[in-house]
């Protein structure tokens, strides 16, 4: 090919006119499939992530109540001790 010679369709496709409503259409559907599916997985991310995100949340507060009876159960040791020093300096 010369050089000179112009590209006769530099940036078209060889596509027949009749074969492009099918193209079409075949993209249309798998958009609207891919969509779906995106759709069903986000669905599903977001479900797990509720459960974790409760889950978690019930974690975090059966740390936090365990934490505040430890801390119930020391002063109340401190105060029991506090009680029978003073009671045998008396």
């Amino acid at each position: 090919m010369d050089s000179r010679d112009p590209d006769p369709s530099p940036n078209k496709p060889s596509v027949p006119e009749s074969s492009s409503p099918d193209v079409s259409a075949a993209v249309e559907d798998l958009l609207n499939t891919m969509s779906n599916k995106f759709a069903s997985v986000s669905s599903e991310i977001f479900a797990k992530k509720r459960k974790t995100d409760t889950w978690c949340s019930d974690v975090l507060i059966i740390r936090v109540v365990d934490d505040m009876s430890r801390r119930l159960e020391n002063l109340e040791a401190a105060l029991q001790a506090g009680k029978e020093k003073e009671a045998s300096k008396s």
